[in-house]
């Protein structure tokens, strides 16, 4: 990647030019120049110091950003002990360029009795964490997406964070003529949202509404994947309405006997439609090969493939949602049936 090629040079440019660490920020969501910037201890001990020093607030808010995506200020962030208990039922993220749309939907929301979080005034001091803890206290998120919201490293990093979390997302669109693509289109995925340029206000708000009782219903339905303690893999939930035997328990313990049959009765069975559409003529050996190939090549490399895949023969966008269900799922199949490698 070129990117990768060029970081020591945009490292060597923060000394000059402050904008530079806005660059580093938005290259630092890849895994590649992570592990690059990392491998650079100058460097990291030098935004260490200054995360702490600095006194230009944009500069600070930059450089926060650099080491969340790091992973320096959050990995080890304490969990509420008290998992289903909110502070907020909602947050709204979104561009301050779109305030006056989304201060009119949050008058809405408090109208209605909702219990809504939204940065008015413009976070100070460590914007990161306080963004990590409206996002922890809240059920569900509003993504309001926009052009500028998709551009912006701090809107990234917030909706990045609370799709990790697994709370409930409901995009909607703020600008007239978005659609949405790269990064924003990956998370989204598959997900309903409302257009409110589309719709009237307060038609559009009825659609919200509507959006917001679907995703508190699901929550009585629902029972979280627990992942092992030091994966990485982000975790949506499943489906429990159906009362049909989970597939695990129900099929060959070893996924390379499964035929294509009984691989789309474990999808369907968790909920994966979407992939069960893509993966129709897959057996279980094809889906190890599927699991390793996603685990051993870059991300961003992965998911332009599949995107390709899925609109060539399914004409959809990949669900982020629904892959990182599916590697989590495989992840745990072989935790608890080690399979025999598909060589």
């Amino acid at each position: 990647m070129a990117e990768l090629n060029a970081i020591p040079l945009f490292i060597e440019m923060t000394n000059e030019y402050l904008i530079v660490y806005d660059i580093i920020w938005a290259l630092s969501f890849n895994q590649n120049i992570q592990q690059q910037i990392r491998s650079n201890l100058s460097f990291m001990f030098k935004l260490t110091v200054l995360a702490k020093e600095c006194d230009n607030e944009q500069m600070c808010k930059m450089i926060q950003g650099i080491l969340w995506n790091l992973e320096i200020n959050h990995e080890n962030r304490p969990t509420s002990k008290i998992k289903n208990e909110k502070t907020f039922d909602i947050m709204i993220s979104y561009s301050h360029k779109e305030e006056v749309l989304c201060k009119q939907i949050y008058d809405e929301l408090i109208k209605s009795g909702y219990r809504v979080w939204i940065d008015f005034d413009h976070m100070h001091g460590n914007v990161m964490d306080a963004m990590a803890q409206a996002i922890e206290q809240s059920h569900t998120i509003i993504i309001c997406m926009s052009e500028q919201y998709q551009k912006s490293n701090y809107c990234r990093a917030e909706a990045n964070y609370a799709y990790q979390k697994q709370r409930k997302i409901i995009p909607i669109i703020v600008e007239k003529h978005y659609k949405p693509d790269g990064w924003l289109l990956f998370l989204i995925g598959q997900l309903l949202y409302v257009d409110f340029n589309k719709y009237e206000f307060l038609r559009a708000m009825e659609l919200l509404f509507k959006e917001l009782k679907v995703a508190n219903t699901s929550e009585t339905h629902v029972v979280p994947v627990e992942p092992k303690e030091d994966t990485t893999v982000v975790v949506s939930t499943l489906s429990v309405s159906s009362p049909k035997k989970s597939a695990s328990l129900i099929l060959s313990q070893n996924i390379i006997e499964w035929t294509q049959t009984q691989v789309q009765d474990w999808l369907l069975g968790h909920n994966l439609v979407q992939m069960s559409r893509l993966l129709t003529n897959c057996d279980g050996r094809s889906l190890i090969y599927l699991s390793k190939y996603t685990k051993r090549c870059e991300t961003q490399q992965i998911l332009n493939l599949l995107q390709e895949d899925s609109l060539r023969r399914i004409n959809e966008s990949i669900s982020l949602i629904e892959l990182s269900c599916f590697q989590s799922l495989m992840d745990q199949q072989k935790r608890l049936f080690p399979w025999t490698d598909a060589n």
